[in-house]
């Protein structure tokens, strides 16, 4: 970590309006990553449901190994959104 300030001010966490704007900020961090971690998530499960149901007929093309790691994937995506998310509140909450 380094010794550089943030350009943001301290989150002011005494007040409920400060403690839901830092909220929607924390919700903000790794966006696009959560989002792509639950889309592999739920693509690799409905594809694991299909081929467990038999809807993708007698052919089925899709290998099982594909099926789980798209699922590896989301979930690789998820985690790591967890922990851009946790680092990012930690350095903020040093600034306090």
């Amino acid at each position: 970590m380094t010794d550089q300030q943030s350009p943001l001010p301290p989150p002011d966490l005494s007040t409920p309006e400060g403690k839901a704007a830092y909220r929607r900020e924390l919700k903000g961090v790794a966006k696009t990553q959560r989002a792509a971690g639950f889309a592999l998530v739920g693509l690799g499960a409905l594809i694991v449901v299909a081929r467990s149901a038999g809807w993708l007929g007698p052919v089925q093309t899709t290998p099982d190994y594909l099926a789980l790691a798209i699922l590896a994937g989301g979930w690789v995506f998820l985690v790591w959104a967890f922990l851009m998310r946790n680092r990012y509140h930690r350095r903020r909450m040093s600034e306090i």
